[in-house]
């Protein structure tokens, strides 16, 4: 093997192994993926942590901001400095629906959805830990009063949080599917609802 041709081959096995590394953050795996872990907690907790790559993805944590302006993009301060409102749709003056219309608008870069608005202050996430993250999903008084149950079907079935699949041009998708992402908080509920350590 000539010099030349070791360096294509590293360089090759470099970006091979860099492109894998960002596809595990792109994608979800399969519940199925965990059934190796015997322990029941830590089985519950590694498919928390698998779900989390959706939950601390800018598509979520935009609407789960940890004040009374939402960020976008990457996590940047919305602009204009909107601010929540009483009913997490914004202010009088600055409606969410004055820019947000019932669907993308992508010559102007404007996500939308009928329902755009913000998750309640009790359900913030930003700056957060994946433990307080799991305990706010599980505690009904933080959660808007949801069981479990419904924050499974949620996760799984809001068209809201469906957006995030569909974020409009310039905008990366959470990762892997709202279907899979489903599939795995349910798995999570089902082998115990168990939260991180951290």
């Amino acid at each position: 093997m000539t010099p030349r041709v070791a360096v294509v081959a590293v360089l090759a096995i470099v970006v091979v192994a860099s492109t894998t590394r960002a596809d595990e953050h792109r994608t979800l795996r399969a519940p199925g993926k965990f059934a190796n872990i015997s322990d029941p907690t830590a089985r519950s907790v590694a498919l928390f942590v698998e779900a989390s790559k959706v939950l601390r993805h800018p598509r979520c944590l935009n609407c789960h901001p940890d004040g009374d302006r939402p960020s976008q993009g990457d996590g940047y301060p919305h602009q204009p400095a909107v601010q929540r409102g009483a009913d997490g749709h914004g202010v009088s003056a600055m409606r969410c629906a004055t820019c947000h219309q019932k669907a993308n608008f992508d010559p102007a870069g404007i996500p939308g959805h009928p329902e755009w608005h913000l998750a309640p202050r009790s359900m913030a996430w930003q700056h957060k830990s994946l433990a307080d993250i799991c305990m706010q999903l599980k505690d009904a008084s933080r959660n808007g009063g949801k069981t479990l149950n419904q924050i499974i079907e949620h996760a799984a079935r809001d068209s809201l949080v469906g957006w995030a699949w569909k974020p409009g041009a310039g905008r990366e998708a959470a990762p892997g599917s709202q279907t899979s992402f489903g599939a795995l908080m349910q798995a999570w509920a089902d082998s115990g609802a168990a939260c991180p350590a951290r």
